[in-house]
């Protein structure tokens, strides 16, 4: 912040997600903590839009809200919790990816851990390469906002649309019929 001040101009951006506006990623799975997170920084940078304009007008600052955009977290974040680079899962691993499954309604009860190994693979996989919006496509969204002084900046078509149904029936948001509805509206894989 110190060089912040010094300087003619800055601005902050920070990172929220779709889920600093709607707390869920759908039925059945637990994203309690992730939530909580991204809520967090988009208060924090609403709060922190009034404490510049009154302590450092030269300094702007944005929150952005991606959607689904194309890149490698779900591989990434399994391999620093497990702490390892190892694409194989754990037998812990194994055992909450079957749990999991289980709570979205997959009936895992034939399934061999290969199989399970496979899912989990493949969902990182696709995480990464059936997303909607690219992570070269998602740069160009959040410079563009910073350069038109945006201070909120949703990207992807998912994340406006979800903000959009979001606003319209906040009372819904959090039913499975909302979340399968906007799913197959936006090409969200559902399991």
């Amino acid at each position: 912040m110190p060089l912040l001040l010094k300087a003619d101009e800055g601005h902050i951006v920070n990172t929220s997600s779709v889920n600093g506006f709607w707390a869920s990623v759908g039925p059945g799975v637990s994203h309690t903590a992730y939530c909580a997170a991204k809520f967090a920084v988009k208060g924090f940078t609403e709060a922190l839009m009034t404490d510049l304009e009154l302590n450092a007008p030269h300094i702007k600052c944005s929150v952005v809200m991606p959607g689904h955009i194309g890149t490698s977290i779900v591989s990434n974040s399994r391999k620093i919790q497990s702490g390892s680079e190892s694409e194989a899962l754990t037998p812990n691993e194994i055992l909450a990816t079957r749990q999991r499954l289980k709570g979205m309604g997959t009936d895992t009860a034939a399934m061999s851990d290969a199989d399970i190994q496979q899912i989990a693979l493949d969902r990182a996989r696709n995480f990464l390469e059936q997303a909607p919006t690219s992570a070269a496509a998602a740069a160009k969204i959040i410079l563009d906002g910073v350069k038109a002084d945006r201070w909120r900046i949703l990207v992807g078509d998912d994340a406006h649309k979800l903000d959009e149904r979001v606003r319209q029936s906040p009372e819904k948001a959090y039913t499975p019929e909302f979340f399968q509805s906007f799913a197959r509206e936006v090409g969200w894989r559902i399991g």
